[in-house]
């Protein structure tokens, strides 16, 4: 990630099949090491059952498509009214 100069590793998860802890064990794998370089994972088209086994375990990650906390959800726009 850091010779890439990424920050980010968006990870296609769309495929996986009805969760289990082995998906578990890869994803926080994954994340690991992205910390490790510095950076972190986004999961693509998770199924709702592997979101709340992750955080079940205590890994709550970003999905491609949700808005980052902070950030407005897309298609909201945010107008601040002066004085």
């Amino acid at each position: 990630m850091e010779a890439a100069g990424v920050d980010v590793v968006v990870v296609d998860v769309s495929g996986l099949g009805p969760p289990n802890l082995a998906h578990v064990d890869a994803v926080a794998r994954l994340q690991l090491a992205a910390k490790r370089a510095g950076g972190r994972i986004r999961l693509r088209d998770p199924d709702p059952a592997l979101t709340a086994l992750l955080r079940l375990v205590g890994l709550v990650l970003e999905v491609e498509g949700e808005a980052e906390e902070g950030e407005p959800a897309g298609g909201v726009e945010v107008e601040v009214e002066a004085g």
